[in-house]
């Protein structure tokens, strides 16, 4: 595509500015990682509300561009080699804005990898399974007389705190300098007390990361961005 508008998502969520990136997200953990990493690295943007509703998510101009119908969605209208690039996956978009800025991924090709290999932790474990705990302890999940699934949410949630509580031993962030991968992770942290797992998990009990998230909503980027697109 050779110019923003060509993209169907634009139809239903037009740029005002097209000549700065795009943001089709909502303020969710994954949502605001890329509206965090945005201000953090102080890349221009226009922000669209697109709600977790089917009406928005399952329309066609939003899997025009996410076939997987999940927040959040990039579109770049200076993308690599100056081609406008449409981007979706919250760790995909971390790492390519990472990349486009310079900024936030490290510094020597060992500081990226350590970077990359805890956005990873975030992507394949601690979010999907603090969505689980979530589901099993805020929504429907906890409505059900099995608390076998309950309860194997709260443990892998725990071990997987625990991972991160020792971690963060004597060290501010987690792969170092601030990182993408603190952008990651932190706002997943924050979930729990959305979710009202603090006492399930112990969380008190991890003064590491306690300390931690409390760092990181001190940051003026991330109170911006935590609001970043605001609900409809």
């Amino acid at each position: 595509m050779s110019k923003i508008s060509d993209f169907e998502i634009t139809k239903r969520w037009p740029a005002q500015n097209p000549d700065i990136l795009q943001l089709y997200s909502f303020p969710t953990p994954n949502g605001v990682k890329v509206s965090i990493a945005l201000e953090e690295m102080g890349i221009p943007y226009e922000a669209h509300t697109v709600t977790l509703s089917d009406v928005d998510v399952k329309s066609p101009e939003f899997l025009s561009l996410n076939p997987n119908n999940k927040i959040p969605a990039i579109v770049d209208p200076n993308g690599p080699d100056g081609a406008p690039l449409g981007l979706f996956e919250s760790g995909a978009i971390l790492i390519y804005l990472a990349e486009k800025s310079g900024k936030l991924a490290g510094s020597t090709p060992a500081q990226k990898l350590k970077v990359i290999q805890w956005l990873m932790f975030q992507m394949g474990g601690l979010g999907p399974m603090l969505g689980q705990l979530g589901f099993f302890t805020k929504f429907a999940g906890s409505e059900w007389e099995d608390k076998r699934p309950q309860q194997r949410y709260q443990a892998e949630a725990r071990r997987l705190l625990a991972v991160l509580d020792k971690e963060l031993e004597g060290q501010e962030w987690i792969a170092g300098d601030y990182s993408i991968a603190d952008i990651a992770i932190a706002p997943w942290l924050a979930s729990l007390e959305f979710y009202g797992a603090h006492e399930a998990v112990n969380w008190s009990g991890h003064k590491n990361l306690v300390a931690y998230l409390e760092r990181f909503l001190a940051r003026p980027a991330v109170a911006k961005g935590r609001l970043i697109p605001p609900r409809s």
